[in-house]
């Protein structure tokens, strides 16, 4: 015997998602969230268990409220969760760099772990797909978020859903300056806990202690933070530039957005039941939402991207809607990356059969290259088993253009914000020329050979798999 709960009518939720439990507005609005919608009879017992313990949540909710206070949303029980895991959190709704833990090696060296290609980088093995693509530093990239609340759970979301959920800001919010400082206070605490680690490398460890880079894309919705545009000027005040994530569920956020280094959209799925089925939004309109953020990216003048995750079997599929979709938001540049899967989780059927191999992924971006107009490969990282395509606009004199131009990009945003936002600026004219080596087809399949590649013991080459 089974009992159904449908999650998709839900459209607004506060949760301690660690339980995966739903509670709407009332108290008789309660359901359980699971991949299929199915829970055993047998479970009946813990899920009523679970759902006592949501309604006990809601009840000091709906105290607060009564005391005129919007509540934090980091709860004692969510902040548990979140540094159990390796979060840096900041105030009650912010977090900065995630922190695996750390051990000890077989000589008693404590490694402590942030980003894997953060990491690798300060010990000169090489960076991230970014670093390919776009030119960044990798061990000089912040990673962090304003707003740890995502209005999707995603079927490949590697945080496991453990962050709050919600459709609208309604939580108790801390100013800019504070999670400003907060965040790069916390990341530089991080790294000095590199400090004497074999490997490292003395020079990057002293470039780290600038960051140049910040992805705004840790967890959660950052562009739901009603601050994020004074958070945005802080960043570029200090240097630091801004890779802005966002589900393409807030299309008034992203039209009122001011420019950023690079502004990203997660294009997950080409049809309105496929993207139900993966990113499981919470509004109900989500497919208008999601047409209409795409829209507003192309009216952006910086640059934008639409982000592909592709989970075999879920939505590898049409082509040709992918290639509509594209029409409407006209991006720079499509990353198609392979889903990584990060374990077993009870709020996702995903397994490893749904891991694209990369030359499946090469595959499905040559078909989706021949649907497009003016949009060719631009750049591969074989490590991440992601590729780039680009707009031909950055191909100039047959040589490609998708790197970034850091310092002429903080020139135009000062002039930008100098004028009041009369004076604008395009994504040309901060590009800045792809090295031979970052560029698809070449030997080194995106790895810099500047950096030393590291291969573990008996490692056996994958390069055509």
């Amino acid at each position: 015997m089974k009992l159904m709960y449908n999650y998709q009518e839900l459209y607004e939720t506060t949760s301690e998602e660690e339980d995966d439990i739903i509670v709407g507005d009332d108290d008789t609005d309660i359901k359980l969230q699971t991949s299929s919608g199915v829970v055993d009879l047998e479970d009946l017992g813990k899920v009523m268990k679970t759902m006592k313990k949501a309604k006990v949540s809601r009840k000091s909710e709906e105290l607060s409220k009564a005391n005129g206070e919007p509540r934090e949303m980091i709860t004692p029980l969510l902040r548990k969760s979140l540094e159990k895991q390796g979060y840096k959190l900041i105030g009650t709704h912010s977090g900065v760099n995630y922190v695996g833990g750390q051990s000890k090696d077989t000589k008693g060296v404590i490694n402590f772990y942030l980003c894997f290609f953060y990491q690798s980088m300060l010990r000169g093995r090489g960076g991230c797909y970014k670093h390919t693509f776009y030119g960044i530093e990798s061990h000089r990239c912040m990673e962090t978020t304003p707003s740890l609340a995502c209005a999707n759970k995603c079927v490949f979301c590697w945080r496991h859903h453990t962050n709050p959920v919600g459709t609208e800001w309604r939580w108790k919010m801390d100013d800019a300056e504070m999670i400003f400082q907060g965040a790069l206070n916390n990341h530089l605490n991080m790294i000095k806990q590199f400090r004497g680690v074999p490997g490292i490398q003395l020079e990057k460890y002293a470039e780290a202690q600038q960051p140049q880079h910040c992805a705004l894309s840790l967890v959660g919705e950052p562009i739901m933070y009603p601050e994020i545009n004074r958070f945005i000027e802080l960043l570029h005040d200090k240097g630091i530039s801004s890779f802005m994530v966002t589900n393409a569920q807030f299309p008034d956020a992203i039209k009122n957005l001011s420019p950023v280094t690079q502004l990203y959209v997660s294009v997950d799925a080409s049809t309105k039941d496929s993207l139900k089925k993966i990113d499981r939004p919470l509004f109900r309109d989500f497919w208008d939402r999601f047409i209409e953020s795409l829209k507003e990216l192309a009216n952006k003048q910086q640059r934008t991207v639409y982000r592909l995750t592709l989970v075999k079997s879920w939505n590898t599929e049409e082509l040709e809607n992918y290639a509509k979709l594209v029409s409407f938001g006209k991006p720079d540049f499509i990353e198609i990356k392979g889903v990584t899967y990060c374990g077993e989780s009870k709020a996702s059927s995903l397994t490893m059969e749904n891991v694209p191999w990369h030359h499946e992924v090469i595959k499905f971006v040559q078909q989706l290259a021949d649907q497009l107009e003016n949009y060719e490969i631009a750049s591969e990282h074989e490590h991440s088993n992601c590729l780039l395509l680009a707009n031909t606009k950055f191909k100039v004199n047959g040589e490609w253009h998708t790197w970034i131009d850091y310092p002429k990009f903080h020139q135009l945003v000062k002039k930008y914000k100098e004028s009041n936002g009369n004076m604008t600026f395009s994504a040309v004219e901060y590009m800045s020329k792809t090295p031979n080596w970052a560029v698809f087809g070449a030997d080194e399949r995106g790895f810099d050979p500047k950096e030393t590649r590291f291969f573990r013991k008996k490692q056996k080459d994958i390069s055509g798999c």
